[in-house]
């Protein structure tokens, strides 16, 4: 399976460098960046440089989310996980058999751990994660 742009990148910047690091890029990733600066009107090194800066950041984003997830106890991580399927504390205490200040707890704390005030900032935290096999 090919490398996507940003794995190569990443694997580059891995490197030990002793001259300026120089990426080669597919005609299609090329044809697109280009487009890109056409259409901001800057420079393709200057729109390389922030793709890269910004994928680093939201690599550093999702890391950081992973590590907060892994620092849930079992029991938190459900409760997250059928949160951001929609369902409201009362459904999900039903679902595992505790009581809904249980499920309240529960969801304080992985809230206070994730940084967001509400259920609403949660989901929009993880709403690119897949929590199907919750269901």
């Amino acid at each position: 399976m090919p490398m996507n742009l940003f794995d190569r990148l990443l694997n580059a910047l891995r490197r030990p460098a002793a001259a300026p690091r120089l990426f080669e890029f597919d005609e299609v990733l090329l044809e697109k960046l280009r487009q890109i600066a056409v259409r901001e009107q800057r420079s393709e090194d200057e729109v390389a440089a922030d793709l890269l800066e910004t994928a680093l950041t939201l690599r550093g984003t999702d890391r950081v989310r992973l590590q907060v997830w892994e620092s849930l106890s079992p029991r938190e991580q459900e409760v997250v996980a059928l949160a951001c399927l929609g369902k409201t504390n009362r459904q999900i205490a039903a679902r595992l058999y505790l009581s809904p200040e249980t499920i309240k707890t529960h969801m304080r704390h992985s809230l206070r751990k994730f940084g967001v005030a509400n259920k609403a900032e949660l989901r929009t935290l993880l709403a690119d994660w897949d929590f199907g096999g919750w269901k």
